[in-house]
C-alpha cells in the first residue's frame, strides 16, 4: 500500500530523478514537474498530499508556486528545496505556509523525516477536522448542541413532530433555545423551502399584534393607509412561530384560536375570509396550565396549542454540555472576529461549571463572545470572563504538577477536565478516551459544580 502521493518540482532533471528513485523505494506514490507553472497544473490535477518544491526555478519559482497553491484553496503540505540557503527565504516560505525547509544537496535521511512529520501533521489535522464534523453530527440538531438525556428526549420528540402538520407548544426558561427548535422543526419538515416567518408577540401592543398576525385593510385605523398582508399570510404553505404566546391579549387569544382551528381569519377591518395553510409553533417561558388556572389564558386555545408539547431543560440541569456548547461558541466567534484561540483552560471550565446560568445558552453564549473578544492569547481563562462568573477557585496547576502529593480525587478531576476540552466537550468521547462511563463524567461535573449528588448513587465502572 502507498504512503501517500508526492509531487517533486524542480527544473533539474537529475535531482528530479533521485528524488523519484528514493522516495518510490519508500514506499511513496511520486510525480513530478519541471517548473513551477507545470508544479501548479499537476496540483490541481493529482492532488497530492505532500509537494517537495525547489525555489529557484524558471517561469515560476517556488514561493510562487506555494503562494498561488494557497490562495486557490490546496490543502497539500509543502517542503520548499534551495541550494541558496536564506534566513529571509527561509522566513518568507514558512509565512507562506510551508511545513519545512531543506537545503541542498539533500540530507535524505533528515528529507525523509521531514516528509513523514508533514504527513503526520496533515494526518491529524484532517482527523481533528472529522472530528469536529462528527461532533456536530451527533450534537446539533439544527443548531442546538448537547447531549444531555432531556435534551435527547427532545430532538426525539422534533425528529417525529416535525414531518407532520401538529401544533407544537415549546416551553422553557428564558435563553434555553425555543427559536432554535421551532427553527429545526421547520427545516426537517416539509415546508423547510417554504417561509419561516417569526412574530414576537410581547413587543407589540393588543392593536399592533392583531394587526401583525392577521394584516389589515386600508382606513381601519389611524396611519392604516393601504392594505397589508399579515404573518399568517406570509408564512402560508409554511411555518408561524409566536414568540412569548402567553403574553398575548385575550382579545387577541380568540382570533388566534378561530385561525388556528380553521385556518381562516379576517384582516382588520376587513369582511373577506382569507384562507391559508400554516403549520403554528409557539413558545413561552410561563407555566400555561396555571395561567389558565388563573384565568388568564384560555384554556380552550392553551388545548390547541399544546398538541405535541416539547420542554427545554436550563442550562443548569445539563451542565454536562456545558463544555461543547462553550466549544461551538468559540468556534463561532473565533470564525466572526477573526482570532485564533485554541481552547479555554480548566480553570475557565471550573468557573462555568461552576456558575448556574440563569439566563441559560443566551447568558453562556454572551459570556463566550466577551472572552473571545478580550482574550489577548491563544487561551480563553477565567479572567477573561465577566466577574460575576469567576468567583473564588482553586489555583490551576499542571498535571504533571499534580502527581507527587496530589490526591487521587484531584487527579481524577484534571483528568477529566483535560480530557473534555480536548475532545470538544464531549462526554462520550472523553468517557471512552477515559475508560470510564459517560454516566461517570456526568456525575462528576455535578459534583465539581457544586450540585448535591447524595441522592444519586455514584456509577461505578
Amino acid at each position: 500500500m502507498l504512503k501517500a502521493r508526492i509531487l517533486v518540482v524542480d527544473d533539474e532533471l537529475n535531482a528530479r530523478s533521485a528524488l523519484r528513485t528514493i522516495l518510490s523505494e519508500e514506499g511513496y506514490d511520486v510525480v513530478e514537474a519541471c517548473d513551477g507553472e507545470e508544479g501548479l497544473a499537476r496540483l490541481d490535477e493529482l492532488a497530492p498530499d505532500v509537494v517537495l518544491a525547489d525555489v529557484r526555478m524558471p517561469k515560476m519559482d517556488g514561493l510562487t508556486l506555494l503562494r498561488k497553491a494557497k490562495a486557490q484553496g490546496s490543502d497539500a503540505s509543502f517542503v520548499m528545496m534551495t541550494a541558496f540557503a536564506s534566513v529571509e527565504a527561509a522566513v518568507e516560505a514558512m509565512r507562506l505556509g510551508a511545513e519545512n525547509y531543506l537545503v541542498k544537496p539533500l540530507d535524505v535521511n533528515a528529507a525523509l523525516v521531514f516528509l513523514e512529520k508533514a504527513l503526520e501533521k496533515r494526518r491529524l489535522v484532517r482527523e481533528a477536522a472529522g472530528l469536529r464534523e462528527r461532533v456536530r453530527e451527533r450534537y446539533k440538531l439544527e443548531g442546538i448542541v448537547g447531549e444531555a438525556p432531556e435534551l435527547q428526549a427532545v430532538y426525539e420528540v422534533v425528529k417525529q413532530a416535525a414531518p407532520t402538520k401538529a401544533t407544537v407548544l415549546v416551553l422553557g426558561e428564558s435563553g434555553t433555545g425555543k427559536e432554535l427548535i421551532a427553527q429545526a422543526l421547520h427545516e426537517l419538515s416539509q415546508r423547510k423551502d417554504k417561509p419561516f416567518v417569526k412574530v414576537a408577540c410581547a413587543a407589540l401592543s393588543e392593536t399592533l399584534l392583531e394587526s401583525e398576525l392577521f394584516g389589515h385593510e386600508r382606513g381601519s385605523f389611524t396611519g392604516a393607509i393601504g392594505r397589508k398582508e399579515g404573518r399568517f399570510e406570509l408564512a402560508d404553505s409554511g411555518t408561524l412561530f409566536l414568540d412569548e404566546i402567553g403574553e398575548i391579549s385575550p382579545a387577541v387569544q380568540v382570533k388566534l384560536l378561530r385561525a388556528l382551528q380553521t385556518r381562516e381569519f379576517e384582516r382588520v377591518g376587513g369582511t373577506q375570509t382569507v384562507k391559508v395553510d400554516v403549520r403554528v409553533v409557539a413558545a413561552t417561558n410561563r407555566d400555561l396550565a396555571a395561567e389558565v388556572k388563573a384565568g388568564r389564558f384560555r384554556e380552550d386555545l392553551y388545548y390547541r396549542l399544546n398538541v405535541v408539547a416539547v420542554t427545554l431543560p436550563p442550562l443548569r440541569r445539563r451542565r454536562g454540555d456545558i463544555p461543547a456548547l462553550a466549544a461551538h461558541f468559540i468556534e463561532k466567534y473565533c470564525q466572526a472576529y477573526g482570532k485564533n484561540i485554541k481552547g479555554m483552560t480548566p480553570g475557565m471550565l471550573n468557573a462555568m461549571l461552576g456558575h448556574d446560568w440563569p439566563g441559560n445558552v443566551r447568558e453562556l453564549e454572551n459570556a463566550i463572545e466577551r472572552a473571545v473578544v478580550l482574550c489577548k492569547g491563544t487561551e480563553l481563562t477565567a479572567d477573561d470572563l465577566p466577574s460575576t462568573l469567576r468567583g473564588p477557585r482553586p489555583a490551576q496547576r499542571d498535571v504533571a504538577g499534580l502527581i507527587p502529593g496530589a490526591s487521587l480525587a484531584e487527579i481524577e478531576r484534571e483528568a477529566i477536565l483535560r480530557t473534555l476540552e480536548l475532545q470538544g466537550g464531549s462526554t462520550s468521547r472523553a468517557a471512552e478516551m477515559l475508560g470510564i462511563s459517560v454516566r461517570k463524567i456526568q456525575y462528576r461535573l455535578k459534583e465539581y459544580a457544586g450540585e448535591k449528588v447524595e441522592g444519586e448513587s455514584e456509577p461505578v465502572d
